[in-house]
């Protein structure tokens, strides 16, 4: 089966590449970082089927599978996401995505969806609950929604928050990521939405908490200063 791989992250790619190749039953056709390469890629390509990281920057995920599907119409599209959310995975299903699978999927499962989706069917994987506590014994209500913030932020989400507790400024964190300041801004309202933060300070806090960063580093200590004279 002819399959390509869409994502930003060269890592998680070549995981899955590495994976789906030691089956024996795949041929990867081709890879792609960004949403322009992926478009290109399904024209030239014709996959049967096409996995589509929805977390990529700068692109609008509906957009991207329309400009996909309309190269490529034989092409069953298999959306990958460290989003869980419903009406984002019913959205996608109508705009044409015949899978939807969670990246905390095992690897089974993304196999599984695979043949499936190329059989025609459609094939939904979503998170599974976590069931171990927090770190320090948290637990209760405010526990599952910190884990269910875990399980939805992006890897570029979580990027910027680790540069936030860096204490980087808006401007340091785009020059690192090579984004503007207003995709810094947008990132970082998703994740005070998503931690229910109500500052940086809060929200590198909470995501210490749910063990989604490691902890800030501790201040340098300041230089002492030799008296006059």
């Amino acid at each position: 089966m002819r399959v390509a791989l869409v994502d930003d992250h060269a890592l998680p790619r070549e995981t899955v590449r590495d994976m789906l190749l030691s089956t024996g039953r795949f041929t990867l056709v081709g890879e792609a970082g960004n949403a322009e390469d992926a478009v290109a890629l399904a024209a030239r390509e014709r996959p049967e089927v096409l996995l589509l990281d929805i977390g990529m920057p700068g692109h609008d995920p509906a957009r991207t599978l329309r400009r996909v599907l309309v190269e490529s119409p034989g092409t069953r599209v298999v959306v990958v996401s460290m989003y869980g959310e419903l009406p984002m995975v019913r959205q996608l299903m109508a705009r044409g995505a015949r899978g939807y699978v969670h990246k905390s999927a095992r690897s089974d499962e993304l196999v599984d969806a695979i043949l499936g989706v190329a059989a025609g069917d459609r094939r939904i994987v979503l998170s599974r609950p976590e069931t171990s506590p927090l770190p320090g014994g948290e637990r209760g209500e405010r526990g599952e929604r910190r884990r269910s913030a875990a399980r939805l932020m992006s890897d570029r989400e979580l990027e910027v928050l680790s540069l936030v507790a860096g204490a980087m400024s808006n401007r340091q964190i785009a020059a690192r990521l090579s984004i503007t300041e207003g995709t810094v801004k947008r990132h970082l309202r998703n994740i005070f939405a998503k931690l229910d933060a109500v500052s940086r300070i809060d929200a590198v806090n909470k995501a210490f908490a749910a063990g989604m960063i490691p902890p800030p580093p501790p201040p340098a200590p300041r230089a002492r200063q030799r008296p006059p004279g």
